[in-house]
């Protein structure tokens, strides 16, 4: 009996469906999106804006760097006590009330108490006068910063720039670049014009103020006064009864003379 072989061949594996893959998103980690957020793009500047000064091999400029106005901006934008005007409004405030404070407390006060006649008598006076000393320094200081900032404003705002080369003798003037110009014009109006409308507006200020201390010592003073008819009298001074006692010739004639 024959047998018959079979050969069986291996099952197939079933057929793999291949797909393209997905493309992979990298997204970039928090660290690195935040480093990167809190650099602010530097814009490039002609070498001219850089440092705030203007080089004459590239502007042609003659004037030497102090007398340039963009750095006299510069150096009067960090001086005491001009950089207190450009600086916040609270600050200024606080520092210019701190110094006619301190004046008044340690100079015009001690001053007013030795110096006015019956201050021990009207502390109200000797106040009076002690407030009207330290406006008056304030003022004083708030005029030197307006003078300066003006100056500087002046000059940047201006076409030409006046500089000396090498003294007082030899006076020179520049035009000024139409680069060089839109510049200091910018400067001028978005920095310099603000800070002197605030120190203006202190002025008047202060103006009003020193105004009202002067009207209430008069009225003090006039209010205070007790005039009699036929009797030169000053409070703690002089008086017709003691004068009458040491100069009677003086008096000869008046009725009352003993």
């Amino acid at each position: 009996m024959a047998s018959a072989v079979l050969y069986t061949s291996p099952k197939p594996p079933p057929p793999t469906l291949l797909f393209p893959s997905a493309p992979t998103i990298s997204t970039p980690s928090f660290r690195y999106h935040r480093r990167h957020c809190s650099r602010i793009p530097k814009i490039p500047l002609s070498s001219s804006f850089r440092n705030g000064s203007n080089s004459p091999a590239e502007t042609g400029c003659p004037v030497p760097p102090e007398q340039q106005p963009i750095n006299e901006f510069q150096n009067l934008s960090t001086s005491f006590p001009f950089s207190w005007a450009s600086g916040d409004l609270i600050e200024y405030c606080s520092r210019l009330i701190a110094t006619g404070s301190s004046f008044a407390l340690l100079v015009g006060l001690p001053v007013a108490s030795v110096g006015a006649l019956g201050a021990q008598s009207e502390p109200l006076k000797q106040s009076l006068y002690a407030v009207s000393s330290g406006f008056l320094v304030v003022t004083l200081a708030v005029v030197r910063m307006y003078l300066g900032w003006a100056y500087v404003g002046n000059r940047l705002l201006s076409a030409t720039v006046e500089y000396e080369e090498t003294g007082w003798y030899d006076g020179q003037m520049w035009v000024k670049t139409a680069e060089v110009l839109a510049r200091d014009r910018l400067l001028g109006s978005f920095a310099v014009t603000p800070v002197l409308g605030r120190l203006k507006v202190t002025l008047v200020c202060l103006a009003a103020a020193i105004l009202s201390c002067v009207v209430l010592l008069i009225s003090i003073d006039g209010g205070g006064q007790t005039e009699e008819a036929g009797n030169r009298v000053i409070h703690g001074v002089y008086s017709d009864e003691s004068a009458r006692s040491f100069e009677p010739d003086a008096f000869c004639g008046e009725a009352g003379l003993p």
